[in-house]
C-alpha cells in the first residue's frame, strides 16, 4: 500500500538547502520553447556546438565492436593515466607521475572525490565570487562551508593572496579552490598572482585546489597549471571543454601520492570508475590536436564578432575574456533582476543566456553570461535579436 506524500519522511537537510544550477534550468526553458516550434539562440550553456574529434569517436566505435564493455580500475586505465602525465610534461614542462592520475566520471565527479578526501564536515573552502555555482553547491552538500572571497576590478577579478589571508585571519580556512580561465567570465590568473596563492597556501597550509577544464582554450598566453607553484596543488581537468566531449564524461585529477590510495577507495565505492568507453575515446583524443585548434579558431572569432558588437549595446562593462568560452557582462543599465531579465531575453528575442546569480548571490543580479561555444551564425544572429530587442527594455 503506497503512503500519502504526506506521511513521507522529509527530505534530508542536505538536499533541501542545495540550490539548482540554473543555467541548466535556462536550457529546460529554452527546449520547451523549441518545443513549440521557436527558434533559440543558445549561449546559456558552456557546451562546445562540435562534435568530439573523429579520432576519439572512432577509437570508441571500435571498442564497442570487440563487445566487451567492462569496469576498468578505479583509478583508470594505465595508458590513459600515462597520456595524461605525458601531457603536463609536454604541454606546461611539469613532471607528474601517472601513479598520481586519477581518472574521473566527468570533473563534477573530480570535485566530489577531491573534496570529500580533502576536507572533512565542517571544513571552511574559499571560492570566487562570481564563481561556478557547482562548486558552492557540491560544498554545501557535503556539510563543508563555501566562503565566497568577491572578485574586484582593481586586482583584475581573479582571486589574490591577500584576499585569501584576510579571509583565514577572519576564521581559519582549510583550503582554497580557484579557476583559470574561470566561469563565469574567462578571465586567467597571471603567473604573479599564480605563484603568490601558491606561497599563501604553503605558508598557512592551505589545500590548493585548481579547476583548469578550460586549460587550451587562450586567445593569448597560455595558462598555467597550478603544480608549477605548489607540486601539492590538487589539479582538476576534464576532456568535455577542449577536447569537446562533455557527454562523455570523463575528467582527471592530479593528487599528490600519499593522497591517491584515499581517492582510489572513495572512487571505489561511489562511481567503480569512469565509463570504459570513454576512457578509450579520452586516450585518442590526444592525437586530434589539429582538429582541437580548428574548433578552437571558432571560438576566437566568435569571440572577436561579440567583444565588437556588446559595447554597442550596452553590454561592454566585462570582466576580462582571457580564456574559456563565455562573456560576463554587466546589465545594471537594463536591470537588477537578472533572472528576470534572462526571461525576458528567451521569451521576447528568443536569446539564451544565464543569470549572473547563478554565479554570484551578491552582485548576480546585474550580471548575465554569455556563451560563445555555439556556431559563428548562432553568435551573428544573437547581436542582431538584441540590437533589436535591447533598447525595448
Amino acid at each position: 500500500m503506497t503512503r500519502h506524500p504526506s506521511a513521507l519522511p522529509a527530505l534530508s537537510r542536505r538536499a533541501e538547502r542545495v540550490a539548482p544550477f540554473l543555467a541548466m534550468d535556462v536550457l529546460a526553458a529554452a527546449t520547451a520553447k523549441e518545443r513549440r516550434g521557436d527558434h533559440v539562440v543558445h549561449m546559456e550553456v558552456g557546451q562546445p556546438s562540435a562534435p568530439a574529434p573523429r579520432a576519439a569517436r572512432e577509437a570508441a566505435k571500435a571498442a564497442l565492436d570487440l563487445g566487451r564493455i567492462g569496469y576498468t580500475e578505479a583509478l583508470g586505465i594505465a595508458p590513459l593515466r600515462e597520456r595524461i602525465a605525458r601531457h603536463y610534461a609536454e604541454t606546461y614542462g611539469v613532471a607528474v607521475a601517472p601513479e598520481r592520475i586519477v581518472v574521473t566520471t566527468g570533473s563534477s565527479a573530480g570535485f566530489v572525490l577531491g573534496f570529500l578526501s580533502l576536507f572533512d564536515a565542517g571544513a571552511r573552502v574559499a571560492i570566487t565570487a562570481p564563481g561556478y555555482p557547482a562548486y558552492r553547491n557540491i560544498l554545501e552538500a557535503l556539510d563543508i562551508e563555501a566562503v565566497a572571497l568577491p572578485l574586484e576590478r582593481a586586482t583584475g577579478y581573479v582571486m589574490t593572496a591577500a584576499a585569501v589571508e584576510r579571509a583565514h585571519a577572519e576564521r581559519p580556512l582549510s583550503g582554497i579552490l580557484a579557476m583559470s580561465p574561470a566561469n563565469p567570465s574567462g578571465t586567467m590568473i597571471g603567473a604573479a598572482a599564480l605563484a603568490d596563492l601558491g606561497g599563501a597556501c604553503r605558508r598557512l597550509g592551505l589545500w590548493f585546489v585548481s579547476d583548469e577544464i578550460y586549460h587550451g582554450l587562450t586567445y593569448g598566453e597560455p595558462a598555467r597549471t597550478a603544480l608549477s607553484v605548489d607540486d601539492d596543488a590538487v589539479i582538476v581537468n576534464s576532456f568535455s571543454k577542449y577536447f569537446c566531449m562533455t557527454g562523455w564524461r570523463v575528467g582527471w585529477l592530479v593528487v599528490p601520492e600519499r593522497l591517491t590510495r584515499a581517492v582510489e577507495r572513495l572512487a571505489q565505492n561511489l562511481y567503480i570508475s569512469a565509463p570504459y568507453l570513454s576512457q578509450v575515446a579520452a586516450l585518442a583524443a590526444f592525437e586530434a590536436r589539429e582538429e582541437l585548434e580548428a574548433v578552437k579558431e571558432g571560438y576566437a572569432a566568435n569571440r572577436a564578432l561579440l567583444l565588437d558588437a556588446f559595447p554597442s549595446l550596452g553590454l561592454g562593462d566585462t570582466h576580462p575574456v582571457d580564456g574559456a568560452f563565455y562573456i560576463y557582462a554587466d546589465v545594471a543599465r537594463f536591470t537588477n533582476d537578472s533572472i528576470a531579465f534572462c526571461r525576458r531575453m528567451l521569451a521576447e528575442a528568443g536569446v539564451a543566456a544565464t543569470p549572473g546569480v547563478d554565479f554570484d548571490a551578491a552582485e548576480g543580479a546585474h550580471h548575465v553570461r554569455f556563451s560563445f561555444a555555439g556556431s559563428h551564425d548562432d553568435c551573428r544572429e544573437a547581436v542582431r535579436r538584441l540590437r533589436a530587442w535591447l533598447p525595448a527594455v
